[in-house]
């Protein structure tokens, strides 16, 4: 099982030593999430400086920039670390898209299906696969002059992953990515029940095989060396629970364990601006069902238990501001559990 965690966005300053300590404990994984800041750049800084650790969007927002954009960003990265740059995109919900972003909405999952596809296409143009000519329903890339081709480099193009919660977008997920990073708001009980059997689906659609498809997270870890850094880390954890069962499009995790009475009053106590008052509502046993909790000498057996056969990688941090601190010696005890995953196509054509 990899082990991923995030580095420094707030300060550009303060990747390079981060992303070169972090490599050398032993992290699988460097990420960048799109909130407060781009998540592009810090990856572009890390590329200079580590050579082993993947290099990983997770996630980018996708249709606040156009696939050529998106395709421009992915190339550089992937050349400059030397194939260790993995694509992660993600739709984000209607009303931040047309009202932090200003672009139009339209289903989610058709456009993000066509969204890689178009970012395929222009990446095997430039590989040197003949004209560039996609033509879809929401995107068309038909122009490609000289000019405008990037210097090729030896490795593949990047692998392409998605972030996807409900049923439909775990589909597109399977059928034409190449994994999928699930959202910390996920229980076993969702991975096992929809995840997993959506996420066959779509790659039984397109004869793409499990081995070549990695599924990441899926879900929270609350850890420490000691059990009031543990009870430290719950409380944080149990408020992100609280923020996203308040939001309708996560609901269908909440649907699965019978708490959809739990996330409409989370979602009414939002919209009267009681954020304050949200992770009191949620119980023990709740952000038992999101999260692996248990301090360092514990915390492995319980990631096996909460994530084993399901996810081939955890997220040991899910914000840049909470940097995870696991122990060398913890970070070997949980890439020893076993994961399906083996490697990207990618990999096995280059080879």
């Amino acid at each position: 099982m990899k082990v991923f965690t995030t580095i420094p966005q707030h300060d550009l300053k303060a990747v390079a030593g981060a992303a070169s300590a972090l490599e050398a404990a032993g992290y699988d994984g460097l990420m960048t999430m799109e909130n407060a800041h781009d998540p592009f750049l810090p990856l572009g800084v890390a590329a200079t400086v580590t050579d082993k650790a993947e290099l990983i969007t997770g996630i980018a927002i996708a249709f606040a920039r156009s696939p050529m954009t998106a395709a421009n960003l992915g190339w550089d990265l992937q050349a400059a670390s030397d194939g260790r740059f993995v694509m992660g995109l993600g739709s984000q919900i209607k009303a931040h898209n047309l009202r932090r972003f200003s672009v139009p909405w339209s289903a989610p999952a058709p456009r993000m299906r066509e969204y890689v596809q178009a970012l395929r296409a222009i990446w095997a143009c430039w590989k040197g696969g003949g004209k560039l000519d996609f033509r879809g329903e929401h995107y068309q890339f038909t122009l490609m002059t000289p000019n405008f081709v990037p210097e090729n480099y030896t490795a593949p193009p990047p692998p392409v992953t998605i972030a996807a919660v409900g049923p439909a977008m775990l589909r597109v997920a399977g059928e034409v990515c190449d994994g999928v990073r699930l959202h910390p708001f996920c229980t076993r009980a969702y991975l096992d029940n929809v995840v997993t059997p959506k996420l066959l689906e779509g790659m039984s659609k397109s004869g793409r095989a499990r081995e070549h498809f990695e599924i990441s997270g899926g879900g929270f870890i609350a850890t420490g060396p000691d059990q009031e850094s543990v009870d430290k880390m719950m409380e944080w954890v149990r408020y992100r629970v609280a923020f996203y069962a308040s939001t309708p499009a996560y609901w269908p995790v909440l649907a699965e364990h019978g708490l959809e009475d739990l996330g409409e009053k989370l979602n009414s106590m939002t919209k009267a601006g009681k954020w304050e008052a949200i992770a009191a509502e949620v119980s023990d046993d709740v952000v038992g069902l999101f999260a692996a909790i248990g301090r360092h000498e514990e915390i492995a057996g319980a990631i096996e238990q909460r994530f084993g056969g399901a996810s081939d990688a955890i997220f040991a941090s899910v914000a840049s501001t909470v940097p995870a601190d696991l122990p060398p010696d913890l970070l070997q005890d949980i890439q020893k559990i076993p994961a399906r995953f083996q490697c990207y196509e990618q990999a096995l054509v280059a080879s």
